[in-house]
């Protein structure tokens, strides 16, 4: 499974992801499931995915050949559409190709087995920040003052906490907690997500990759981020009311 979550904030845009995929308990891999494509001065874009992993490999393998040979093929890559939103359809429908192409050959009418979500964001000069969840039908929605984030795969046990805590002017140390908090509720609740974790800060109008960084297993703040967390909950418990019974 994946936990995979895209924030937009006044600042700029925060991405996190864990890297655990698994066909069962007895066969755990680590993969990457977070891309960049960069332009120093004229763009910085980033793709979180979730899904069957050979249908996510094969969409970046294509939009990074594609961006190689883009002067070739005579059509906008990755690298040079000219918008996030053109950026997103052009994602969108290397999405649907790939899921098309896998089930044409597999003679499988069900497309749900090679399915795959993804989170994209970034900016391209002369645009704002922007983000994107991208569906296996291809289409997208985009992120808003009213669903400022997106989560894809495991996203049930980490949504709260963000939910009540989410506020657009957080600064990015305080929203790499938040998401630090969210990560851990998933991880304690679903063995299928698992560390490490990769982070992108991307910094609204540098229009280049900001800081990124792998979160290892044996990280010493997300373990003070994780025993804090359990012993505040612990505390809030034993400070509400008991339930009468009388």
């Amino acid at each position: 499974m994946t936990y995979c979550v895209g924030m937009k904030l006044d600042r700029g845009l925060v991405f996190m992801s864990d890297t655990r995929t698994n066909a069962g308990v007895d066969n755990i891999s680590v993969f990457k499931k977070m891309f960049q494509w960069e332009v120093p001065g004229e763009r910085s874009i980033t793709l979180m995915t979730a899904g069957n992993l050979a249908t996510t490999q094969a969409v970046v393998s294509l939009l990074n050949e594609r961006s190689i040979a883009a002067e070739d093929r005579g059509t906008l890559s990755i690298v040079e559409a000219p918008s996030m939103f053109q950026v997103a359809k052009l994602v969108g429908e290397t999405l649907r190709e790939v899921i098309a192409d896998q089930t044409g050959q597999s003679g499988q009418t069900a497309e749900r087995a090679f399915g795959a979500s993804m989170i994209l964001g970034g900016q391209v000069r002369g645009g704002e920040t922007r983000m994107f969840h991208i569906y296996p039908e291809g289409n997208f929605v985009e992120a808003s003052t009213d669903t400022p984030f997106f989560q894809i795969g495991e996203a049930k046990y980490g949504k709260p906490i963000i939910v009540r805590a989410y506020d657009p002017a957080l600064r990015f140390e305080e929203a790499v907690k938040l998401l630090m908090v969210s990560f851990d509720s998933t991880l304690k609740a679903n063995l299928s997500v698992g560390m490490p974790l990769d982070l992108h800060l991307y910094e609204a109008d540098t229009l280049r990759h900001g800081l990124r960084r792998r979160i290892e297993p044996d990280d010493p703040f997300f373990a003070k981020v994780s025993s804090g967390w359990g012993e505040k909950l612990r505390e809030a418990f034993d400070n509400l009311p008991d339930y009468s019974l009388d």
